[in-house]
């Protein structure tokens, strides 16, 4: 379909481009039938029911239910015809020695709610429907809901209330856990997929959650990888519960990430994390380690009162813009001997502590400098998936956390999709929808970014070129 083009102005007019957008639904069969069928006259009586009160269109013993209930029913009845391979009634049944042979009750979840169905039968149990295949208790549909909800951080009882007050679906607790475990082995496929040989860029940022160890609730921390391909494109590389301190933890990482496939990696910005900088070096011994910047900033404030902190957010300045090293050293010493840095040891202390894992960043120009200045591409997406957390008092286990933030990055990045979906077509300065959130974003100014990547380390760059 073509967008209507306001005369004169040569731009899109979206009024014109919505209704010829009706206009298509209005003309595909299923509505066309249904107008026919309403302006035909034979559904007078039972809108005057409806508008009467006498008839629910939704809820128990709804009228859409109903109408449901009776297409499945009719079309599971076909289904058996074709089984067969004749009519109900027709003569040549007597020569078939397969029959009909009644029906059974069977309840099955909807999105409109519960419906008793009869489903027929034959005399050898031969017959197996396709429209409600056997075992099947929910309609597809369902799940796909559910898993929506849990996504968007409703918690298994919160879903089961959800369902049964909404669309009057009663549900046990014990069949949504299922429902959602399904997808555990796609989670353990995507955790366990092949990357690239290498990555010119990785960060490394963790939310805390709670998560129940026996009989106590303890605090754990959930990392999130995100790399930087050759094309400049972020792709969560994978989710990992710290289960143990230090660098034990983060040599199961990299040996992991190795084993998928990860040969090289030129820089790993992260936020001091205890033990990875040795994991980093055993693995790829060549990768520079870069603390972030932002969160190094964040941890010099941690004992800063409120009212001094603009001012020494700015005498830090110089320390982190400075055109190098040496420069840095020297802005660092001044601070040092200010007023502020007498006034907040703690400061002082945690920039000497990160001194050695903070001048890399140095030696890159300003288009690099910009891309591993920070780990906010994960702090973004962390922020959405505490909102997604801060619902639940704990986890019942790490695999939980791990189903809950892959649900969420997925259920996260397919609404930004669809909300660009609706503006496609606008000029940009039109478009609000927000642009992904980390998979599959590109770095900005990555070319610019690249290049001096190329520069730095051509000996390792150029093959993957």
């Amino acid at each position: 379909m073509m967008t209507a083009v306001t005369e004169g102005t040569g731009r899109p007019d979206y009024k014109k481009a919505a209704a010829a957008r009706r206009a298509d639904r209005a003309d595909m069969p299923g509505a066309k039938a249904a107008a026919e069928f309403a302006a035909s006259g034979a559904m007078d009586e039972l809108f005057a029911k409806i508008d009467a009160g006498e008839i629910e269109l939704t809820g128990d013993g709804g009228f859409i239910p109903g109408l449901i209930k009776a297409t499945l029913e009719r079309g599971l009845q076909a289904e058996l015809t074709s089984h067969l391979g004749y009519e109900k009634g027709a003569p040549e049944a007597s020569a078939v020695s397969n029959s009909r042979n009644g029906t059974t009750p069977k309840t099955v979840a909807t999105q409109t709610g519960d419906l008793e169905l009869a489903i027929p039968r034959d005399r050898d149990g031969t017959f197996t429907p396709v429209l409600v295949p056997k075992g099947s208790r929910r309609l597809s549909g369902l799940d796909e809901m559910i898993i929506s909800l849990y996504a968007g951080g409703m918690t298994v009882r919160d879903i089961a209330h959800h369902l049964s007050s909404t669309i009057g679906t009663e549900l046990s607790h014990e069949t949504i856990s299922n429902i959602t475990d399904a997808i555990a082995e796609e989670i353990l496929e995507w955790q366990a997929r092949p990357l690239e040989a290498f990555y010119p860029v990785v960060y490394l940022d963790a939310i805390v959650v709670k998560v129940r160890d026996g009989a106590h609730v303890i605090n754990k921390s959930a990392h999130i990888a995100v790399g930087v391909d050759m094309d400049g494109v972020k792709h969560v590389l994978g989710i990992w519960i710290q289960t143990s301190e230090g660098a034990k933890f983060w040599a199961g990482v990299c040996a992991e990430l190795a084993n998928r496939g990860v040969r090289d990696v030129l820089i790993v910005c992260c936020d001091g994390l205890t033990g990875l900088p040795e994991a980093i070096e055993a693995t790829w011994k060549h990768a520079t380690v870069q603390t972030c910047v932002v969160h190094l900033i964040r941890a010099s404030m941690r004992f800063v009162n409120y009212k001094d902190r603009k001012q020494v957010a700015k005498a830090l300045k110089p320390i982190y813009t400075a055109t190098n090293d040496k420069s840095a050293k020297d802005a660092f010493a001044a601070f040092q001997d200010s007023n502020w840095g007498k006034k907040y040891p703690h400061a002082v202390a945690t920039w000497e502590s990160a001194w050695e894992r903070f001048i890399p960043f140095l030696a890159f120009p300003p288009e690099l400098r910009r891309v591993i200045y920070t780990t906010n591409s994960i702090e973004s997406l962390n922020y959405q998936l505490r909102k997604v957390t801060k619902n639940r008092g704990h986890f019942p286990s790490d695999e939980a956390v791990v189903k809950l933030l892959w649900l969420a990055i997925c259920n996260i990045e397919d609404k930004r999709a669809r909300e660009r979906a609706k503006e496609r077509g606008r000029p940009s300065a039109d478009r609000k929808a927000p642009g992904r959130l980390v998979e599959g974003q590109v770095v900005t100014n990555w070319k610019q970014a690249l290049g001096q990547l190329a520069i730095a380390y051509p000996d390792r760059i150029n093959p993957y070129l």
